[in-house]
């Protein structure tokens, strides 16, 4: 599906103020294990969300869609985009590259998914999750994976000046469990999970859930399939015309949350810089010039 396309969870969500309360229903059973839930017959999905077929009808076109067909026909776009490599992604935006130089072709991109990802972020979802961070009773965790865990550690390294109890999570999953021991009931657990989403990751995310622990998480346009047990998940839009997806919106998403934080809790993030900068000093980690 092209770069820009609203996927069927955003469009559900952008317009589910306006559906019924049978639709809500539906759109409901449709988001629970987005998007395998609305790949079944037209009569399996309304069986499973327990509404007529007629509402499916009905759902599918308030979403903008034509009918059944081209409604599924885009969840399956979706999924083949969800799960594709670096050589498939290679070779969609290869075969179909415009002629503009690659910096403009880049640039377009990161700025259509920077607009799309800003009209998917509910403000107030935003500050609840950066609330949760700032509160100094929870202790903070961050993990990312193959790709992500280098935005993981760049969030750890922020928030470790910031506030105090921060852990970085390490990216072997053989020493999770390690980890996990230490956390607790309203601990908050930060992750990072883009296609082609780590098994591991999930698993840790149900265990986390097990022990009382808020999930924030910082996903793609598909939603990885730890949404279902986050607290609060941040869909961010990632592709370009690349063979890899672009970090650019999530580093953006994750530098707004390190100043709301920040913000918060400046009162003691102050003296703690202080500190810190009097720890550089004694080190001499930094040249000094005068």
């Amino acid at each position: 599906m092209s770069d820009g396309a609203e996927t069927v969870s955003e469009a559900i969500r952008s317009r589910f103020a306006g559906l019924t309360r049978a639709e809500r229903q539906l759109a409901n059973s449709l988001l629970e294990n987005y998007p395998v839930s609305g790949l079944g017959s037209i009569t399996t999905v309304a069986d499973n969300a327990r509404v007529s077929t007629p509402t499916v009808v009905r759902t599918v076109k308030k979403l903008g869609f034509k009918g059944f067909p081209e409604f599924q026909a885009r969840l399956h776009q979706e999924l083949e985009a969800a799960l594709s490599d670096p050589i498939a992604k290679h070779e969609h935006w290869a075969s179909n590259a415009p002629e503009a130089h690659i910096l403009n072709r880049f640039a377009d991109a990161v700025i259509s998914n920077m607009r799309q990802t800003l009209t998917q972020i509910d403000p107030a979802d935003f500050d609840a999750a950066c609330a949760l961070l700032a509160d100094q009773k929870r202790s903070v965790h961050l993990v990312g994976g193959r790709i992500t865990r280098a935005l993981a550690d760049y969030f750890f390294t922020h928030m470790q000046v910031i506030r105090d109890d921060v852990t970085l999570v390490a990216s072997n999953s053989n020493a999770w469990p390690h980890y996990v021991l230490n956390m607790k009931d309203g601990d908050v657990l930060v992750m990072f999970d883009i296609r082609r989403y780590e098994h591991a990751i999930f698993k840790l995310a149900e265990m986390a859930r097990s022990r009382g622990v808020a999930i924030i998480l910082l996903t793609d346009q598909w939603g990885s399939p730890v949404s279902k047990l986050a607290q609060h998940t941040f869909n961010m839009h990632i592709e370009v015309p690349s063979a890899w997806d672009t970090s650019v919106v999530t580093l953006f998403v994750v530098e707004a949350m390190i100043e709301a934080v920040q913000s918060v809790t400046w009162g003691t993030t102050r003296d703690r810089m202080r500190e810190l900068e009097s720890l550089f000093d004694a080190s001499r980690l930094f040249k000094k010039f005068v």
